[in-house]
């Protein structure tokens, strides 16, 4: 692989030990993708501070610097881990005090994570603890590199903003908050980023559970590869893109879709397909539609709901402003919890608009910083619970062993209210 001056001397210690170590990760990273060199990065979302068995043990004995050494950096010397060389942040994590006495997450993690974020922010991490970093100051713009992690943040730099990454990984972001360099290959590569198949929509894509289902199916459909979506849609929202991005990334490992007409690299569907031919068309068809919306609703019997999720991704201020609509003047069923994830940063606005108060005296909870999925975390005793995020109804039920409803964000918050769900697809 083809190294710079920089490199070599950002290899051989120039920089001291542990942006050594991090460049001797790197180099091995990209020889094992066959890249010919690596590129610049000024943008990197990754993670450090989520709190973990292993990472308690290594903390515990060595210390927070070793911690970042052996998860973040792959190497087991004792060294000091010095502030990162470009913007980096952290993506979501742990719950955090707000969540003290509303979850039943454990307080000891809640600890260890805030010992962790300092250490973290010292070195100049921004701790932004949301799975959509764009959504609260981190916004790349076209066509720069950058090493994200999070699947469903990924999906959305690369398709509406028009930035370059791969799916990185903890090591990998570790190393290029340190070093500022990344593999040059996948989607870093104009040429990789040219649609692979056309999606035809055959049914009016619109609404924010349309989008969901939309990508349900198409991810299916592509796997990793790159879709190209036309047909019956309606001009999307920012809520709709997080939506269908995070749903192609659940069924495939969509990394980049193209929007003809909507996203920065796709002004046409010629253009999306850049100098390859134009596919024939799969098409989604109303049959597709209601397969993608019977499946995820095939993992619930019982219509007494314990628990009902929205946020996710993390809920836009637009999207807490529909939920406290939804609940102003109602009260939720004594047997039923909603919880409500959205950035803190947003958070701090929604309390300033009213929403926060709003959603409280409705018995609602809006918490920040981590999901169910990611924490592990569900209101004790929860058997059943209702979503209107596909990636959410799709992963929960595995991780904790409960039943899921996939509904519209009305049909949960009236799930929240009378405690019984009444979804169906219109």
């Amino acid at each position: 692989m083809l190294l710079t001056d920089d490199d070599k001397a950002m290899r051989d210690g120039r920089d001291g030990e542990a942006v050594a170590a991090a460049m001797d990760l790197l180099i091995r990273y990209g020889n094992g993708l066959d890249a010919e060199r690596l590129c610049s990065v000024r943008n990197v979302a990754g993670t450090s501070t989520q709190p973990t068995p292993a990472k308690e043990k290594i903390a515990a004995e060595g210390g927070w610097n070793k911690a970042y050494a052996v998860i973040n950096l792959d190497c087991d010397d004792d060294i000091e881990i010095p502030k990162m060389r470009v913007p980096t942040c952290q993506l979501q994590h742990g719950f955090s005090a707000d969540a003290l006495n509303v979850t039943p997450y454990n307080p000891h993690l809640v600890e260890l994570q805030a010992e962790a974020e300092s250490f973290a922010s010292d070195r100049g991490i921004n701790i932004l603890a949301t799975c959509t970093p764009y959504q609260v100051g981190n916004l790349p713009v076209r066509g720069e590199h950058i090493a994200w992690m999070e699947s469903s943040a990924v999906v959305y730099a690369n398709s509406v903003i028009g930035a370059k990454s791969n799916c990185e990984g903890t090591a990998s972001t570790g190393a290029a908050g340190l070093t500022g360099r990344v593999p040059y290959w996948g989607n870093h590569l104009d040429e990789n980023r040219h649609g692979t198949h056309l999606i035809r929509s055959e049914v009016p894509v619109e609404s924010f559970q349309d989008w969901g289902l939309f990508g349900y199916f198409t991810g299916e459909v592509v796997q990793e590869e790159r879709p190209v979506l036309t047909g019956r849609l309606g001009l999307p929202s920012q809520a709709d893109l997080k939506h269908l991005g995070a749903a192609l990334a659940t069924t495939g490992g969509v990394e980049i879709f193209h929007l003809p007409g909507v996203t920065p690299e796709a002004p046409t569907i010629k253009a999306a397909f850049g100098p390859g031919r134009v596919p024939e068309p799969v098409m989604f068809t109303e049959a597709d539609r209601r397969e993608a919306y019977e499946l995820l609703n095939s993992q619930g019997d019982t219509e007494d709901v314990d628990f009902v999720l929205l946020g996710c991704p993390h809920a836009s201020l637009e999207q807490l402003g529909e939920i406290a609509g939804l609940l102003d003047g109602r009260r939720l069923h004594p047997g039923t919890e909603l919880w409500i994830m959205t950035p803190r940063a947003l958070r701090a606005v929604a309390d300033r608009n009213g929403y926060t108060e709003i959603i409280e005296r409705a018995g609602g909870k809006l918490l920040t910083d981590s999901c169910p999925a990611m924490s592990r975390t569900a209101p004790e005793g929860t058997r059943v619970f209702a979503t209107d995020s596909a990636k959410q109804a799709h992963y929960l039920p595995a991780i904790l062993g409960i039943e899921a409803w996939f509904g519209t964000t009305a049909e949960c918050v009236q799930a929240a209210v009378t405690g019984r769900w009444k979804g169906e697809l219109a």
